[in-house]
């Protein structure tokens, strides 16, 4: 599943509930009718790959059925107990779908190995042929609507739902081909097209599971919305840099971000507040996200404070280019200047805390001995 939720503003809540709880019961005839019309298939001519397939399509049907509820325990309202909403239900729904995948994997794979254990060659009956290609048709087109509308309301569940439709698509074509070598070639491959198929959804199971699990557990975001936010942030003049940038998704329009914006310290605090509600406004407008911004006021009419910024900058990128410095102060005392910032360390980097502190500490004291450092280490929220 998933790869966003991305953060993308999508279709309004109400809509795109609506538009999931109709494809959930749409689903769900269609999964009924072809797991009736398989099963028949599969009892005609005794074939295991069918009638395991047939039992899959039913499983789609409960998979329907939880992906109708998700979305619509997802589109109630907040409420004092859930103040951010129950948008992530829609996650929830698409992971226990992911997980349907599996255990239908796991299942296909043990019918076929009893059924090449104990091979039983499946007759060859023209009906069958024809219904296992109008499935294949009918799951075709429920993939590519899952596929196309899950990516345009950015919902984890229909895109999960979707990996499904493709396994069936996949699981009914390995069918179809075992019968058709059987009725040309006279080879029973019933049971080692079914194990085929079956490591195949086992695979794409697994997959929709890690998508699905990333957004429960919080993902960071991707880097087109990053740049996206950035990009609008820094387009006002009065805003000098961004850090600290927290993205926290609680499902499809309900994303919460919280940054901090460094801002001139001689300017205005009511010019300054003015500026950051205007970006608050724009960013909820234009990416549908709740954002709050917290000022950093920094020293840019100090010439002394800018040049040390800049030496101590250069001495951290000698350390590891990956490492960036903000909130930089300078508070002069009689004997000494304490050298204040944070610097934000990748979560995989080679050293702690600790040796990092000593390193930076001696990159600054290398550059005035009468500097005093005062390091806060911070760890980023995005990649």
């Amino acid at each position: 599943m998933a790869d966003k939720p991305d953060c993308e503003k999508g279709e309004k809540g109400t809509d795109r509930n609506k538009e999931g709880i109709a494809y959930g019961m749409l689903g769900i005839v269609l999964n009924f009718f072809l797991f009736g019309a398989k099963y028949f298939a599969g009892a005609i001519t005794d074939s295991i790959a069918i009638i395991a397939d047939a039992f899959n399509n039913l499983s789609d049907a409960g998979s329907s059925f939880i992906t109708m509820v998700g979305f619509y325990l997802a589109g109630k309202k907040p409420d004092s107990d859930h103040p951010y909403g129950h948008a992530r239900y829609e996650y929830i729904s698409g992971f226990v779908v992911s997980l349907a995948i599996i255990l239908m994997g796991i299942e296909l794979a043990r019918s076929s190995i009893v059924k090449i254990l104990h091979p039983v060659k499946p007759d060859t009956d023209t009906v069958a042929i024809v219904i296992l290609i109008i499935s294949i048709i009918v799951k075709a087109v429920m993939a590519g609507y899952n596929y196309f509308v899950g990516k345009r309301i950015n919902s984890a569940a229909m895109k999960a739902t979707a990996t499904d439709s493709i396994s069936d698509m996949i699981t009914t074509s390995a069918a179809l081909l075992s019968i058709l070598i059987i009725k040309h070639f006279g080879y029973n491959v019933d049971g080692y097209a079914g194990l085929l198929v079956a490591g195949f959804i086992l695979f794409a199971g697994f997959m929709a599971v890690k998508d699905t699990l990333d957004l429960l557990l919080g993902k960071t975001p991707s880097k087109e919305y990053l740049d996206k936010l950035e990009s609008i942030v820094m387009s006002y003049d009065m805003v000098l840099g961004v850090h600290d940038i927290m993205v926290h998704d609680y499902g499809p329009d309900r994303v919460m971000v919280s940054l901090h914006a460094e801002v001139p310290g001689e300017e205005s605090v009511f010019v300054i507040h003015d500026v950051i509600d205007a970006i608050e406004r724009r960013l909820k407008d234009e990416l549908g996200c709740d954002v709050t911004i917290h000022m950093d006021p920094v020293q840019i009419n100090d010439e002394a404070v800018m040049e040390l910024r800049v030496k101590i900058e250069n001495a951290i990128k000698n350390i590891d280019s990956r490492i960036t410095l903000h909130d930089f102060r300078v508070v002069t005392c009689d004997t000494h200047k304490n050298v204040i910032f944070d610097v934000v360390v990748p979560y995989k980097f080679k050293s702690d805390d600790a040796s990092i502190m000593r390193m930076i500490e001696e990159e600054v004291y290398n550059i005035d001995g009468t500097l005093i450092p005062v390091i806060t280490i911070d760890k980023s929220y995005v990649k």
